[in-house]
């Protein structure tokens, strides 16, 4: 299990983004978050609920992201990105639009050209405020991990009110200016076959890219301990097939290895 102790942490070196300063909008001793994905890197949670958890404040966040970002222009350190990630789900931070802006002038102040990205479950876009706050970064990666409700639920295990046909009319909000992620598995869980590379499983979830139109598709499969040690890796050469098929749609895609 990996968490996050900081509100900012690393830079990291990241396989998509490169030279990637981390923001955890989320507490700094557990995790939080309105999925319960089965391959968490963070483990699983015994609720998603909001009791008893301290999310850091607005303008903590701000002058954390301040201090380190001018630390490392005086060491004339590079940078790729700012991603928000750390121990859950970013977008449920109730000040998570005011949080964008900031980032935004400090981002303009200190690391001008640097890309500033979200890594999103896609549950809050019914919010206008996170839709609006998505819409002024870089890079917008909203998950999507099957085409068919009932193996996304068995996956990402959401809290209760999550509806797949209503993340996809969310995400057409966005007219494909955003990063479609996917990630890829399969294994036994409780005695039960849980796979989103099937035939069925595949078509269903190039329906969905072709609904929303996204700009990018980013696929990627297990790179570190999951919760559950019966998932298995997808292969690069099996994540290939799959992206040449994404390819045929006439949509871009990323393959991390």
């Amino acid at each position: 299990m990996i968490l996050f102790d900081e509100i900012i942490f690393g830079p990291v070196k990241s396989r998509r983004l490169g030279i990637s300063l981390g923001i955890n909008l989320l507490p700094t001793n557990s995790k939080f978050c309105n999925f319960n994905c089965i391959y968490c890197e963070c483990g699983l949670s015994e609720n998603i609920d909001a009791v008893g958890k301290v999310l850091p404040s607005c303008e903590a966040i701000k002058k954390a992201l301040e201090n380190k970002l001018q630390q490392m222009i005086e060491k004339n350190e590079k940078l790729d990105a700012i991603t928000f990630a750390g121990n859950g789900e970013p977008t449920i931070h109730p000040e998570f639009a005011a949080i964008i802006d900031d980032t935004i002038n400090a981002r303009n102040k200190y690391y001008p050209k640097v890309a500033i990205t979200v890594l999103s479950n896609a549950t809050m876009l019914h919010k206008d405020t996170i839709v609006s706050a998505l819409k002024k970064i870089e890079k917008c990666y909203l998950k999507i991990d099957s085409g068919v409700e009932e193996t996304l639920k068995k996956i990402n295990q959401p809290a209760p009110n999550y509806s797949l046909s209503r993340v996809i009319e969310n995400l057409q909000k966005f007219k494909g200016n955003f990063i479609l992620q996917t990630m890829f598995t399969r294994g036994e869980i409780k005695n039960e076959i849980i796979d989103n590379t099937t035939v069925d499983e595949i078509s269903a979830w190039l329906s969905i890219i072709q609904k929303t139109k996204p700009k990018l598709v980013s696929i990627y499969s297990i790179q570190r301990i999951p919760p559950y040690k019966s998932l298995e890796i997808v292969p690069p050469e099996e994540l290939e097939i799959i992206a040449q098929k994404v390819r045929n749609l006439g949509i871009e895609i990323e393959v991390a290895k």
